[in-house]
């Protein structure tokens, strides 16, 4: 865990949030400033600064990442109406917080391009 990292802090119960589901590997909880009415988002235990920064090691983990977003789609009542995985890298994909995290947004139509 880095200690200034604030979705490490929030995976290991120091900085309180709105968890919707966690297990030994992940932690999704919901966003606090939501850019859709469902904005959940899904995060490794594992301190990892983003996309660019996963290694073969890690295969295992973000195909755990996928599928439970999905799992939290069914639980929380939106994935028969569709939702949108947005994994953001850097600061030119406008990644805001470094630490790897899986957007997932429902509860509206999405338009695309995002932006």
């Amino acid at each position: 865990m880095s200690e200034a990292c604030l979705f490490c802090n929030i995976a290991a119960g120091n900085i309180p949030s709105q968890k919707v589901y966690s297990d030994e590997h992940i932690v999704a909880f919901r966003d606090i400033s939501p850019a859709a009415p469902q904005h959940i988002l899904l995060i490794p235990r594992k301190h990892i600064l983003s996309v660019a920064q996963l290694e073969d090691e890690d295969q295992a983990l973000m195909g755990h990442l996928m599928l439970h977003a999905r799992k939290v789609a069914e639980q929380e009542g939106f994935a028969e109406s569709g939702f949108r995985c947005v994994l953001n890298t850097g600061d030119d994909g406008g990644q805001t917080v470094g630490h790897l995290h899986l957007h997932l947004l429902a509860g509206r139509g999405l338009s695309w391009p995002p932006g």
